[in-house]
């Protein structure tokens, strides 16, 4: 591909408000552009990366025999109405109606529609075990896109199905299906770690979750180095403290102006935040009024608390005006005189004798407040979210707290959805039993990003050989001036795409400082230069851009290399060679 007519355009300054490298350079080097919030075109350079990415996570499912197929995009509402989700899914489903006044969703995922195809093909107990995959659009409507392709409205995923006749087989598909995975990621150039995750919308009886550390991340990952304990926040119950016994005590009232946070409570009482119970508050997607109580050294954990209520549609905030509805009072607020509220008490709290509370009342708490005393909770259970030095529920010792981004998921899904969709097989005994079900999903976008967040240095993006979308970046200089140099460079293109081995071509009458400047930004394994006086020491100068080691390369080896593939210097073919 001659770089004068790829449909690209390289910024020479970094993209207003955006943070993370890989959404500065992809945008800088010309490989994306934004749309409109979380939606991007994938430019030609940024099309051939994601093409590398898919047949990477192409060759390990065919591997272990899962069958590509695909599905459409558009779904009756119907389909998700009858597995329940369609309830269970806030605004991040997009919902339409059709010419006919049908109801429609833009598929986040495919379990119903794998069920369905299952109840119509699947029959007997020898079609099974069974996986399928594909590659399909899908749509979210994120609240918070951000991070460029990190989090996007509009994607394209990988989601595979594992159809097994118990949980035997779905365990052992798992397994196959985890193993991929880190192969997968190994071959990305990605440093993927499995942590336990929520099951969430996608429910069933276990989940992991691949993800890559980085500090722009936006899951939370409790992580314990002694013994390699990993998990999602969203789920982690690691070891809490047992409070020393105390009696209970007389509840009595106490003026404390501005104390409207934990911190500044605890400051003007003089007493640790672990004797303080800390309120939030919540409306279901079912419009329940939720009040949850942890202790004020720890914080809730939503996605515990989902669970506890099995909220249909999340969590939102509760507004002020909705909080005094119920007889309390934001920043004083507790359990104590409320009315129609579903109270969740961190099991933690229920141990802590004599905690600081909120009274209901504008600069006013509550000493001494025990609970079920003094209110009684609805549920009690483990809402709190882990923290940094907390003991690793496996090995005791202390858990770290990091950022990860996911990569790739895998869920056992159970009979969940064939037992909705009515997916049944006929047994060896005569009997029809629900097909168990996996589901397994890789975000190629998302992949993308994260490997240029890996692999990037201050002058651009360096790609893996694995997904880079040229092998070379051939460079001439004086090319304008000297018809050597030219011919040189157009027979060496020619030569490569002969061989099958495309390569970017900078053939434009640039000055060599813009030409290597966008070959460093563009970041192709190899970089190929051709001058004057690289032919006069000897043919062409050969970079390797990961390392920056430079070698000088005769022009029938280099004319090798393009036809067979490139050697690492300073391999075999160098012997001898002069270096720049």
């Amino acid at each position: 591909m001659r770089l004068s007519q790829l449909f690209f355009t390289t910024l020479r300054d970094d993209p207003a408000d955006v943070e993370m490298p890989s959404a500065r350079l992809l945008l800088r080097a010309g490989y994306i552009r934004q749309l409109g919030s979380g939606i991007y075109s994938l430019l030609p350079l940024g099309f051939r990366v994601t093409k590398r990415v898919e047949q990477v996570v192409r060759e390990e499912m065919d591997r272990i025999g899962s069958q590509e197929m695909e599905m459409p995009v558009v779904h009756p509402a119907e389909v998700w109405k009858e597995s329940g989700r369609y309830y269970k899914i806030g605004p991040e489903m997009a919902r339409f109606k059709d010419r006919g006044e049908r109801d429609m969703v833009l598929a986040m995922t495919h379990e119903e529609v794998v069920a369905l195809l299952v109840r119509d093909i699947v029959k007997s107990y020898r079609q099974l075990p069974m996986m399928v995959y594909h590659f399909q659009t899908k749509f979210r409507d994120e609240p918070r896109s951000r991070g460029g392709l990190i989090r996007v409205r509009e994607f394209v995923m990988k989601d595979a199905y594992s159809l097994d006749r118990d949980e035997a087989g779905l365990d052992r598909n798992y397994r196959l299906q985890y193993a991929a995975y880190e192969r997968i990621f190994e071959r990305l150039g990605l440093k993927a770690i499995a942590v336990g995750a929520d099951v969430g919308i996608m429910g069933g009886s276990g989940a992991h979750e691949f993800m890559v550390i980085n500090d722009f991340g936006e899951d939370t990952l409790v992580l314990c180095d002694a013994c390699g304990f990993a998990d999602n926040q969203q789920i982690a119950v690691v070891g809490k403290p047992d409070p020393a016994p105390e009696d209970a005590l007389p509840m009595a009232d106490v003026e404390t102006p501005d104390a409207t946070t934990i911190e500044a409570l605890a400051t003007f009482l003089d007493i640790p935040r672990s004797k303080t119970a800390k309120a939030a508050f919540f409306v279901t997607g079912d419009g329940r009024f939720v009040v949850a109580i942890v202790r004020g050294d720890y914080d809730v954990n939503e996605t515990k608390l989902v669970n506890v209520l099995k909220a249909r549609g999340g969590l939102r905030p509760a507004t002020v005006e909705e909080i005094k509805a119920r007889g309390m009072e934001a920043g004083y607020g507790s359990p104590i005189g409320a009315r129609d509220a579903v109270v969740v008490v961190d099991e933690l709290v229920v141990r802590s004798p004599n905690l600081v509370a909120g009274a209901n009342r504008v600069g006013w708490h509550v000493r001494n407040v025990n609970v079920p005393r003094d209110y009684t909770p609805d549920h009690v259970a483990e809402i709190a979210n882990a923290r940094a030095g907390d003991p690793c529920p496996r090995c005791g010792q202390p858990v770290t707290l990091r950022q990860g981004i996911e990569v790739g998921n895998i869920f056992k899904l159970g009979t969940d959805f064939s037992v909705a969709f009515g997916s049944t097989y006929l047994g060896e005994d005569g009997v029809a039993h629900p097909v168990v079900m996996g589901s397994y999903g890789i975000g190629l976008g998302r992949n993308v990003a994260c490997i240029v967040e890996a692999h990037h240095d201050a002058k651009g993006i360096v790609w893996p050989d694995e997904v880079a979308p040229y092998v070379a970046h051939l460079v001439t200089i004086g090319s304008n001036r000297d018809a050597q140099v030219a011919a040189l460079g157009d027979r060496l293109h020619e030569i490569a795409a002969e061989a099958g081995r495309d390569i970017l071509y900078d053939d434009r009458d640039e000055s060599p400082g813009v030409k290597f400047t966008d070959a460093e930004l563009l970041g192709m394994p190899w970089i190929v230069t051709i001058s004057p006086r690289s032919l006069a020491a000897g043919g062409a100068e050969v970079t390797r851009r990961e390392t920056g080691e430079r070698s000088t390369v005769p022009i029938a080896t280099l004319e090798g290399w393009l036809r067979t593939g490139f050697a690492e210097p300073p391999g075999p073919d160098l012997s001898g060679a002069p270096t720049a």
